[in-house]
């Protein structure tokens, strides 16, 4: 196929005048949104609208006799097909694709209009709209469109089921006349290396290969292979090839669990949106890859739920490609229309399977709208199709009503009961009768929003929600899986969101910069060392100066804290999260050893004055108990100490007054070397820290787009979340910022984009601020 993602034209205001080629309109580039949305405070009157899109189609004379295909892999939310005046199709789902074939309407040697008449508001006769919606779903032509030119007779999109660990079931149709041709069916590496090769009559659809040698796709091993079926003629000649990836696997759930190759998983993940700052869902292939990158890589999960709609494919590629679990569903939220909307809704189930269905990370169909009420003649059909094209998959559908009737292979249920000091989780028998799999499909999310710059207490919490959550699913035996609410921050409408319409639900911030809860997650992997101090120890952040406990979320096997250098203690993980593969430890001894290092005291001595210090910072002076005062005078009297010794010991040890500033090191122990190593002081300059997608981009067929994540760092490497600095950033040369060129990091945190223009060459990404040296961050375009 030929990407045609370039030389477009755009109205806000269709009209059949700009159809014909009249009529104002500005020159864009696909993936495009209609409109570019604020940061903050978008609504949906930033993309709905009646918008058109129109282009003009060369195709040569050549080319009479072949089939022509448009086929457009992302159109928010109503798209009609004019092809030179004529309609040629019409599509009502913003999530999948459609394809049309367009021989009969177009002329060769000639120039041919191609014209999309989009529909991108909350047009309430399609899914996911009718009712309220907790998430924006912006519009335009967002993902790629091609033209695919076909012989009268072409090989139909093809579709590798594997049968069990060493078996591959090939079905790849011929669309058209197929006596006397052939098919070649060959299975190869991803490299390219030939497995096996078969030759059979085209009109048979099916053939089975043995690869007794195959190398199973897992979480941690994505082996994937590819098919390649070639269309031949009576002479052996080519006609016609097609190709696809896939990996060999089992997927099974059974005794309350999952199993990948019969191997037992616990599903850990996230939910995710595709929506990006400034330009929605618009976004190219590299953006959608990172996601998945970022998923795996940073935050160290083993799946993802595409909340509530199909993703883009390059996302879902890249979860082959790395080893990600995909739960993905058809498009709605809580709301069910009428029979029009249910028939649209089961047609979006069958786009969903037939188009995504290749996938190897795919293990689960959502075939319900999301926390919808029970539906069952509705429910049983969109299984059914699901079923039907693809029997290898089981299916679920989420849900946030216990007891609600089971119709599908797996209980998906928003277990949103955890409110901090209660259980993690509901209890399975509290939640459905059947004896059936159990997955927590959301968790948190609205039920303790967080921002970046909330204070640490609150983000910190956050933090141990999602832990507590997680642990509980995977301690009680009764959880398949958990997938908590959500990968990053998101706008939504003004029923949800804070006063700004964002909801800050996200383990990240909207530009994929961490917050604390983050980490958690990142520590429950072993890709590279985790450690997170979800504190910055100083005491004028804490009441009456009190150095309170501190959470650190790690994949080492212990913290050792370090007082100006001085060992404090080693910590290990807190016994509350035993089902965790790392729990969080708990810092809440800030004395230590420091009484017998740096006092001289005895151990007995420096054990019982501990014991004193400690109570006076878990409860202060007025708060001590009996038995807290009854040992206190105890110890002044053992020892002899004066209320003089009392307060220097409390100044050093609890207050941190005077002297020097206070230096708190952290390091992370794993097989006792230290593999990570915090510093938490005050900090006396800042400098920019700058993540980059990628700084080798692309030009071609449509423009590259690189995601430029900031932080603002204090010396010790820490965030410097109060200093909310305004940060300018400029380019030269063949690229451009989407967005704002100047703006404000939020929790010292912030982000923005840099798109290319059709040239090719270098540029230099210069990003500034008056507290700050530049950062200067060149990159390459190539054709």
């Amino acid at each position: 196929m030929i990407r045609i993602n370039n030389n477009w034209e755009f109205t806000e205001q269709w009209s059949e005048r700009f159809r014909d080629g009249d009529g104002d309109a500005v020159n864009v580039r696909l993936p495009h949104t209609v409109r570019l949305s604020p940061l903050h405070y978008a609504t949906p009157a930033d993309y709905e609208m009646i918008s058109g899109y129109r282009r003009i189609l060369d195709l040569p004379s050549d080319l009479k006799g072949k089939r022509i295909f448009i086929q457009m892999d992302g159109a928010a939310h109503i798209a009609e097909l004019f092809v030179n005046g004529e309609k040629a199709s019409e599509h009502r789902c913003g999530y999948t694709a459609f394809r049309t074939e367009i021989t009969d309407k177009v002329s060769f040697g000639k120039e041919n209009r191609i014209a999309v008449r989009l529909d991108s508001t909350e047009n309430k006769s399609i899914p996911p709209f009718g009712f309220v919606i907790d998430y924006l779903t912006f519009g335009g032509l967002y993902r790629d469109c091609w033209l695919d030119i076909r012989n009268k007779t072409y090989l139909e999109e093809p579709y590798v089921t594997t049968l069990g660990l060493s078996t591959a079931e090939v079905e790849c149709p011929v669309n058209g006349e197929a006596d006397h041709l052939v098919k070649r069916v060959s299975i190869l590496t991803e490299k390219g290396d030939s497995i096996i090769s078969v030759e059979i009559s085209a009109s048979r659809e099916k053939v089975t290969l043995p690869v007794p040698d195959a190398i199973p796709w897992d979480l941690d091993n994505p082996i994937r292979y590819q098919c390649v079926i070639e269309l031949l003629d009576d002479d052996g000649d080519l006609l016609d090839q097609v190709s696809v990836k896939f990996g060999f696997r089992t997927m099974e759930f059974r005794n309350g669990s999952f199993f990948l190759n019969d191997k037992e998983v616990f599903i850990r993940g996230l939910n995710r949106h595709q929506c990006y700052p400034y330009v929605g869902y618009a976004v190219p292939e590299a953006l959608q890859r990172e996601d998945a990158r970022i998923l795996k890589e940073e935050l160290q999960v083993n799946a993802v739920r595409t909340s509530h709609y199909p993703q883009s494919h390059y996302f879902l590629d890249e979860c082959d490609r790395l080893g990600l679990l995909v739960f993905t569903e058809l498009p709605g939220w809580q709301h069910i229309g009428d029979e029009d909307w249910k028939k649209q809704a089961c047609e979006n189930v069958r786009e969903m399977v037939l188009q995504y269905r290749q996938h190897p990370s795919i293990f689960l169909w959502g075939v319900r709208i999301n926390e919808s009420m029970d539906d069952d003649t509705f429910y049983e059909e969109t299984n059914r199709i699901a079923h039907e094209l693809d029997p290898t998959r089981c299916t679920s559908g989420v849900r946030y009503i216990e007891n609600s009737h089971l119709l599908e292979d797996v209980y998906s249920y928003n277990d949103f009961s955890h409110n901090g000091p209660n259980a993690g989780a509901k209890k399975k028998k509290d939640v459905m009768k059947e004896d059936a799999p159990l997955l927590i499909s959301e968790a948190n999310g609205h039920m303790f929003p967080t921002k970046a710059w909330d204070p640490w207490e609150k983000r910190q919490e956050h933090a141990l929600r999602h832990a507590r959550v997680l642990n509980a699913a995977m301690a009680d035996g009764d959880h398949v899986g958990c997938y908590q609410w959500c990968m990053f921050d998101y706008p939504t409408h003004q029923d949800f969101g804070s006063g700004d319409r964002i909801c800050y639900h996200g383990v990240m911030d909207y530009f994929r910069n961490p917050k604390s809860a983050a980490f958690f997650y990142a520590s429950q992997g072993e890709g590279y060392p985790v450690l997170e101090v979800t504190s910055p120890m100083d005491i004028g952040d804490y009441a009456a100066g009190m150095i309170g406990d501190v959470t650190c979320f790690t994949n080492a096997d212990e913290v050792r804290l370090y007082k100006n250098d001085k060992y404090v203690a080693t910590f290990k993980a807190d016994g509350k999260f035993k089902a965790l593969p790392h729990g969080p430890v708990t810092i809440n001894d800030t004395v230590g050893n420091l009484l017998i290092s740096e006092e001289g005291y005895p151990a007995d001595k420096a054990n019982l004055l501990r014991k004193c210090l400690l109570s006076m910072k878990d409860k202060g002076l007025a708060g001590l108990s009996a038995s807290d005062k009854a040992r206190l005078g105890y110890a002044m009297l053992r020892y002899g100490l004066t209320f003089e010794d009392g307060v220097r010991l409390y100044g050093i040890y609890l207050g941190n007054w005077g002297g020097a500033a206070t230096q708190w090191r952290f390091d992370g122990i794993k097989d006792d070397q230290v593999v990570s190593s915090i510093t938490k002081a005050p900090a006396n300059t800042l400098h920019l820290e700058v993540k980059v997608s990628h700084t080798d981009l692309s030009e071609g067929d449509v423009y590259d787009m690189a995601a430029v994540r900031i932080r603002l760092l204090d010396e010790f490497n820490n965030v410097a979340c109060y200093a909310p600095i305004p940060i300018t950033a400029q380019v030269d040369g063949p690229a451009e910022i989407i967005g704002p060129s100047t703006f404000t990091l939020e929790g010292g945190m912030g982000g923005t984009f840099i798109r290319t223009t059709g040239e090719s060459g270098t540029f230099t990404l210069v990003l500034s601020s008056d507290q700050t040296e530049d950062l200067k961050l060149n990159f390459k375009v190539s054709k």
